[in-house]
């Protein structure tokens, strides 16, 4: 149970919120998205509460939650096309760039239940970074990945910031991000 908890964030900051295993990391984010309601207080989207409009405040930010969000029968490259098509229209060379930018162009037309769990991440995080959106609220997003896929995750984290972006990251160990515009929340399960 989260208690006490106030926080805000403005663009071009990184949030990284940490914790022993139990302390409400993924608890907090799932209600800052909006899949759990908060006992009491608020989770806030440009001054209005984030149920106001449920609608508009999703297609303002993309979630990674623990388990990457594919279908195990597509291929990255078709699990992409389908997931953004129900946000905006994407080209196949936009997706194609996204899957080389995280390194995945090398199997983007395999089967995803073909790849390792570390493939499968990098997938997803192309799919965030193709959302387009201001808000990134990812559960740790360096999961099943080396220490390449870890230095990924802080570009792109670091690019999203440089572009006013918000980003809200669970995490067990510190991404490698700048620290200018980077704030920290220790969550304690006692």
């Amino acid at each position: 149970m989260l208690r006490g908890l106030s926080f805000d964030v403005e663009g071009g900051q990184y949030l990284e919120v940490t914790g022993s295993n139990g302390a409400g990391k993924t608890s907090l984010l799932r209600t800052i998205v909006g899949l759990v309601y908060a006992e009491s207080g608020q989770v806030t989207w440009n001054g209005l509460g984030i149920h106001a409009d449920a609608r508009a405040y999703h297609a303002q930010l993309a979630w990674l939650g623990h388990e990457s969000p594919l279908k195990a029968d597509l291929t990255p490259a078709e699990n992409l096309r389908f997931a953004l098509g129900i946000r905006r229209r994407v080209a196949a060379a936009e997706i194609a760039g996204a899957l080389t930018e995280v390194g995945a162009d090398g199997f983007a037309d395999r089967p995803v239940r073909t790849l390792s769990a570390g493939q499968r991440r990098r997938v997803a995080l192309a799919g965030v970074m193709l959302a387009a959106v201001p808000l990134w609220v990812l559960d740790e997003p360096q999961t099943h990945l080396d220490s390449a896929g870890q230095g990924l995750v802080g570009r792109l984290i670091e690019r999203q910031i440089a572009a006013g972006g918000i980003v809200v990251a669970a995490v067990h160990a510190p991404l490698p991000v700048p620290e200018a515009g980077t704030r920290r929340i220790g969550l304690s399960s006692k």
